[in-house]
């Protein structure tokens, strides 16, 4: 065995239990949170609204304190090996940068504007922010990606996504 290896032993990854302690906040929240949901059965549901979301904080508990365990036990992940990925590159914190704009610029925009026309800016833009040069081809993708979407909603699911602008036209 190697030097980094038996040093990655001795000392485990400390971090980790950050990660334990987020997934136990979860799973305790959840759990609160469901224990307030009212009693709602009927002859089609007789178990009400609660078991789920309840089962779902205790086995985010469960998880949190075998993780702990792991770690407490040395146990780390293993890297990635990334197949084509270069796990020497440096962070493209540009596009990074780029694509939280292009997030709240949307969410910004979205009852102002609409979904077509801020969903299909949000596409673009993430289009551009991960390296694409087809201004004019991104475009429509978006637009075409945004009336899709907004069809799919409101025809599919019944839920009306913000018109807009367009209100009266979509």
């Amino acid at each position: 065995m190697d030097r980094t290896g038996e040093l990655q032993r001795q000392r485990p990854d400390r971090a980790q239990y950050g990660v334990c302690a987020f997934l136990a906040l979860t799973g305790t929240a959840v759990v609160v949170d469901a224990s307030r949901i009212g009693s709602a059965t009927s002859s089609n549901d007789p178990i009400g609204p609660r078991p789920a979301p309840i089962l779902l904080g205790v086995l985010l508990l469960v998880v949190a304190v075998i993780y702990a365990i792991d770690v407490a036990r040395g146990g780390t992940g293993e890297q990635e090996g990334g197949e084509d990925v270069d796990l020497t590159a440096r962070i493209g914190w540009r596009a990074v940068l780029a694509l939280i704009g292009v997030f709240v610029a949307n969410a910004l925009l979205v009852d102002r504007l609409g979904w077509v026309i801020s969903g299909a800016l949000l596409f673009w833009g993430s289009a551009l922010a991960l390296g694409s040069r087809r201004y004019v081809l991104g475009l429509a993708f978006g637009v075409a990606l945004s009336l899709t979407s907004f069809y799919a909603f409101a025809v599919g699911l019944g839920v009306n996504l913000p018109a807009g602008v367009l209100q009266g036209i979509l």
